[in-house]
């Protein structure tokens, strides 16, 4: 496979008909790292159409899920061997630490051995009593059909797997669109599906920019289903153009995540050592490009002068530099565009009075001479309020806000006024506070006393603005299926509703 074929059609590599290409960036320095085929709409239509006759006519929608489990399992295996290759791409393609693209590896492999597992463990259809001996009544479920699958710039190879995985275990086929920004590790994985014996037609991948790959597969009447990761704007898009054909539509659209720390949490050197660490882990991994980032601080004002100081002594040591590098702690932002969006955040954070604790501008990092790629130090921005910009929207950059309360009451107000809804957590000593306010927060996923870890059997997602739909979790399987009841009269006869 050349660098410039990076569509995937009916289970042949292809250069995109128009022979467009793009160069993608290594956002450490600006320059080029790969490039890759430039799609167009016939070339999605091309993948729409073979994906279409894979379902239609091919084997592997009534493929036994004991066989379907068992190739999942073969790419989980092939995720193993290639671990390096593959973290090492996803490391100078997202910017990201080599430390996590390792564990972006290991989590994908987790996700195909997750649903894997778990049809194999299903049984045959539920039952249901129509109050009958001479009825057998029974709810199965089917594939979709072919799912188009729009994956995001900041965890491309994860995100692929959590629509992957799902979609093929149901027995769907697919077209997934990685972002224009990092397509590297996608690659890789429709690779490895290959290899491990998918058959041609069932994976299918286009290469290049949201319009007009994203917006053809949202709006193409051959797919019937959309399942999206990326920012709220290009979310309601993707909803407005799969609404004529109503097909099924899933969002996970971003957050903008409250972590609430009571000062019990605080009482000795250690919980306080452990509350301001895992703070910065939820505002700065990835330089804060997770939808799930706990870019608002919402802090006991009790503990808040002593809390944002030592949380900004120690953003400021945060290493920077290329991720590849050893002893590198965060990576670049992953554009020049990321870039100026945190820029403009924080200087419209300044400008309607908030505090500059630490960070605020563009760093020297480690490992990267000249400093020419998208660098941000991490930033903490004290005095903030709901009212600003910055505390208000998604910034996708390495920008703590800090806002203080008094009660408990206060603190849910503030954790749960925001129009998302993705991820919270509180950090408290007190059990009983703790389910309180895990119970009162309106988020999909609220950690107590810990911030980010997920597992592949729970579900994923939001409220409000966050999105439609679950991944992950027996949930993320149903979205990729559609149920049907199947009612059979084992003994039928006249009914003798007309008399004629």
């Amino acid at each position: 496979m050349s660098s410039v074929e990076t569509i995937h059609v009916d289970g042949e590599w292809r250069a995109a008909a128009s022979g467009a290409q793009r160069e993608v960036l290594d956002p450490a320095d600006a320059k080029t790292l790969a490039v890759v085929s430039e799609g167009g709409a016939d070339d999605t239509d091309a993948a729409v159409a073979a994906a279409r006759r894979a379902f239609d006519t091919g084997a592997w929608p009534h493929t036994p899920v004991a066989e379907r489990a068992a190739l999942l399992r073969r790419v989980a295996e092939l995720l193993v061997r290639d671990r390096e290759e593959i973290a090492l791409t996803e490391s100078r393609d997202t910017g990201k630490t080599l430390a996590e693209g390792r564990i972006d590896v290991d989590c994908v492999a987790d996700a195909f051995r997750y649903f894997a597992d778990l049809v194999v463990g299903e049984g045959a259809g539920r039952v249901v009593d129509a109050g009958s001996a001479t009825v057998h009544s029974v709810v199965v479920h089917e594939p979709v059909g072919v799912c188009a699958l729009i994956t995001p710039w900041n965890y491309p190879l994860l995100q692929a797997s959590w629509k992957i995985a799902p979609a093929l275990a149901a027995g769907n086929t697919f077209v997934i669109k990685p972002s224009e920004v990092t397509p590297l590790s996608t690659v890789l994985l429709v690779r490895l599906l290959a290899e491990a014996g998918l058959p041609a037609g069932v994976a299918n991948l286009v290469t290049g920019a949201g319009d007009p790959v994203g917006a053809r597969l949202s709006e193409h009447p051959d797919v019937d289903l959309v399942s999206f990761t990326g920012g709220l704007t290009s979310g309601v898009k993707v909803a407005q153009a799969a609404a004529p054909s109503v097909k099924k539509v899933a969002l996970e659209l971003g957050g903008k995540n409250p972590n609430v720390v009571f000062a019990d949490a605080c009482a000795t050197d250690e919980d306080f050592d452990t509350a301001v660490d895992q703070a910065l882990n939820a505002a700065f991994i990835h330089s804060g490009q997770v939808c799930s980032a706990g870019s608002r601080l919402i802090v006991e004002e009790s503990v808040r002068e002593r809390f944002v100081a030592e949380l900004a002594r120690r953003a400021e040591r945060i290493k920077l530099g290329r991720g590849t590098e050893e002893g590198v702690e965060c990576g670049p932002l992953v554009s020049a565009q990321q870039l100026d969006k945190t820029e403009a955040y924080v200087a419209s954070a300044l400008a309607e009075g908030a505090a500059l604790r630490c960070g605020g501008s563009q760093p020297e990092p480690s490992g990267v001479r000249p400093a020419s790629g998208y660098f941000y130090s991490p930033t903490v921005l004290d005095n903030c309020h709901r009212g600003m910009k910055v505390v208000r929207e998604e910034t996708f950059g390495p920008i703590l806000t800090v806002e203080t309360f008094r009660t408990e009451d206060e603190a849910v107000a503030l954790a749960n006024d925001t129009e998302y809804g993705l991820a919270g957590a509180v950090w408290t000593k007190d059990a009983g506070r703790a389910r309180r306010v895990a119970g009162r927060l309106r988020h999909g996923t609220v950690w107590i006393n810990d911030f980010h870890p997920y597992l592949p059997q729970a579900e994923w997602g939001g409220f409000g603005k966050s999105g439609t739909g679950r991944e992950l979790g027996p949930t993320g399987l149903a979205e990729y299926r559609e149920a049907k009841h199947i009612y059979q009269n084992l003994a039928p006869e006249p009914v003798r509703w007309f008399a004629g």
